[in-house]
């Protein structure tokens, strides 16, 4: 839940991308064990890709998995490659089963680059690039994104529902993002049972025995 941390280029070049990309996943129906390999990972997405495409959201098209990015004399494969409708754009996606790392980002704007000087069509947006990793720490993926000249973002998948505790604060955060002059308008609420003439603060004391 929330948003996720994407570089400015994203900002600059798709200003609607946050609302469609997540900050996080949930890919409990690839049935993986707690410990596995990237190659795992990726299988078991494609086996499950309709169900994976749905946790995606709405406008994603699945172009190829291990997609070839011939450069120089070598070969490059992506992990991942979709299409978004509504973004005009390809969505490169690298699969990682660790923390992320910030080296992680130089081989994605890698990809991204060979994505737009060989594969885009002319009337295609740059292409944007998602780092899926199994966590993150998220002041290093600011420091890391701060500065990257790509559009591409960090989020991590969840392979397992989060225990209550940890589900009711992401609800809470989530709450919070979505309506910021919340706490203001409450706050300042508060603040005008306090200054009301004529008992006001006992009706504001009143208030809080009743809840």
């Amino acid at each position: 839940m929330g948003r996720p941390k994407v570089s400015p280029a994203v900002t600059q070049l798709h200003p609607d991308a946050e609302a469609i990309f997540k900050d996080s996943y949930l890919v409990d129906f690839l049935g993986l064990p707690e410990v596995h390999s990237e190659q795992e990972l990726q299988t078991a997405i494609i086996v499950n890709l309709k169900r994976f495409l749905l946790e995606l959201g709405r406008d994603f098209a699945f172009v190829g998995e291990q997609y070839l990015l011939p450069v120089g004399g070598q070969d490059f494969r992506l992990d991942l490659l979709f299409y978004h409708r509504e973004l005009q754009s390809l969505i490169a996606i690298e699969l990682k089963v660790d923390e992320f790392k910030p080296e992680y980002l130089g081989k994605l704007e890698f990809y991204l680059e060979a994505l737009d000087r060989d594969v885009r069509k002319a009337h295609e947006n740059p292409s944007i690039g998602v780092l899926l990793c199994a966590s993150k720490d998220n002041e290093v993926v600011e420091y890391a994104l701060s500065r990257a000249a790509s559009p591409a973002l960090i989020a991590e998948y969840q392979t397992r529902l989060p225990d209550r505790s940890t589900l009711q604060r992401k609800l809470h955060e989530f709450y919070e993002l979505a309506t910021p002059g919340t706490q203001m308008a409450a706050t300042g609420a508060t603040r005008h049972r306090r200054r009301a003439p004529g008992g006001g603060r006992k009706g504001f004391a009143s208030g809080r025995a009743r809840s």
